[in-house]
């Protein structure tokens, strides 16, 4: 008897676990902003289920409220762990200067992303002069495809990796200038290994382009890469892509030796 009411009690813990982070996870950038009956909605779960753990969550810090609106969004504790967690990555630990010091020295973007999955995840960014944001990209995700960071993580993935990656295909287009065909992706990442840097021009959105390296660790695995980016008007790309490549290419290079890496000589 012992033993079914701890497996019970193990498993009705695991579920307020599992209900507690859906509704943490129900915020997003796209929606910052959530009531209590979006939030129901989103989740799945009884009004009466989200309303108590967002009430527990509201005092652990993990939510908060604007009591003028009644809206709520992810709370300071979040922002805490976040860093701890960013905190322990190498490639954030060896870049994070670096991109920040090349950022002021250009006034353009600077990032620092490695891959999840099929997605890319953004380490650090740093905002140029030439290139401001009124947010960070820092947690947040992006497609592999349609950006430059992306093709230079995908760099050293043969053609059956990156099938089973990415699927058949075709690919999501952003704009018109989005690569969507896995062949032709294929093709491109060919000449990223060859030239040694990326380029994303107009690809995930209008008027924005970037150059990107890939970053290596002690196996001379890709684990990371960096990019130059920043609107067309700020970046100069036709005239300027190869002297802005040359720059991440010495910065990648100079975070994956702090890695590790230790580049052949032949």
């Amino acid at each position: 008897m012992a033993t079914v009411a701890a497996s019970k009690e193990a498993a009705t813990g695991t579920q307020s676990v599992e209900r507690a982070l859906a509704v943490l996870s129900s915020f997003s950038q796209e929606r910052p902003q959530l009531r209590i009956s979006e939030i129901v909605e989103m989740t799945g779960l009884g009004q009466s289920t989200v309303s108590r753990l967002v009430g527990a969550m509201l005092g652990l810090g993990f939510i908060s409220v604007d009591e003028r609106s009644g809206l709520y969004t992810a709370g300071p504790q979040v922002v805490t762990l976040a860093a701890v967690a960013l905190n322990q990555s190498p490639a954030h630990q060896a870049g994070r200067q670096v991109a920040q010091s090349l950022a002021c020295e250009l006034g353009l973007g600077v990032n620092l992303a490695e891959r999840r999955g099929t997605r890319l995840f953004y380490l650090a960014h740093f905002e140029g002069s030439e290139a401001p944001r009124s947010a960070t990209m820092i947690g947040q995700g992006g497609p592999l495809h349609a950006t430059g960071l992306g093709k230079a993580l995908l760099s050293d993935l043969p053609d059956a990796g990156l099938r089973e990656l990415l699927g058949p295909g075709p690919l999501p287009a952003y704009t018109v200038n989005t690569i969507t065909d896995v062949a032709s992706l294929s093709a491109e990442l060919a000449t990223v290994r060859t030239r040694g840097y990326a380029v994303e021009n107009e690809e995930l959105a209008l008027r924005r382009a970037c150059v990107a390296a890939p970053i290596r660790d002690r196996s001379g695995s890709v684990v990371a890469a960096l990019s130059i980016s920043g609107p067309m008007s700020a970046i100069r790309l036709p005239e300027r892509a190869e002297s802005l490549a040359m720059r991440a290419i010495e910065r990648a290079d100079q975070i994956s030796s702090d890695l590790g890496f230790i580049a052949s000589r032949s």
